[in-house]
């Protein structure tokens, strides 16, 4: 099965995102291209988690209800978040509606401001896990990396993070570049990797 598809400008993509029209853009501006602010990883690895069992698509056609309903991902604000305001995101139609996923990431927010505090930056610490060697794109959906960042995140405390999470925030956050062979965004975010300032 071919991993890039021609688009109607007559580039090649992944073809992943072929699957929805508001992927192109999602695919060409964002995803695998270097990120090292602390809210954006923080926002990511939390709608990462909202995904799990559920499409990518419908999370990124939510993403701005999301950002509304949780201070714009802002980590301090929501690890202050008590009862009425988990009940209040209960009722939110504009969000996924899970308990679990809402109660994790109001304690990863938690966690991710211990972690500031140890590590001076959450993208210091994320960065450490950046794919050195990566499989062959798109035919994998963990590495050893992924596993290692979940178990880790677990250990701090961290919830819905598994090694599958972990590697599509990895992908999309430009610590992988797995953008098919072919595509032409893969030689766009290798140059991006390559200028990029790796937090420490």
């Amino acid at each position: 099965m071919s991993r890039t598809v021609t688009g109607g400008d007559g580039r090649m993509r992944c073809a992943w995102s072929a699957s929805a029209p508001e992927f192109d853009a999602y695919h060409d501006t964002e995803w695998g291209f270097p990120v090292g602010d602390d809210r954006r990883l923080f926002e990511k690895i939390c709608l990462e988690s909202f995904q799990s069992g559920l499409s990518w698509r419908t999370i990124l056609a939510k993403r701005e209800n999301f950002r509304a309903a949780f201070d714009g991902f802002d980590y301090h604000a929501m690890a202050a978040y008590g009862p009425e305001k988990v009940a209040a995101l209960l009722q939110d139609a504009g969000i996924i509606r899970h308990r679990g996923k809402i109660e994790a990431v109001i304690n990863n927010a938690a966690r991710a401001v211990e972690m500031e505090q140890s590590e001076g930056a959450l993208a210091a610490f994320f960065w450490r896990y950046e794919v050195e060697t990566p499989p062959e794109p798109q035919t994998v959906s963990t590495c050893p990396e992924s596993v290692a960042l979940s178990k880790e995140l677990k250990t701090r405390g961290w919830k819905f993070v598994g090694p599958t999470t972990c590697f599509a925030f990895m992908q999309a956050m430009g610590l992988v570049n797995d953008h098919a062979v072919g595509c032409y965004c893969r030689a766009l975010a290798a140059k991006a990797r390559q200028g990029f300032a790796k937090p420490v």
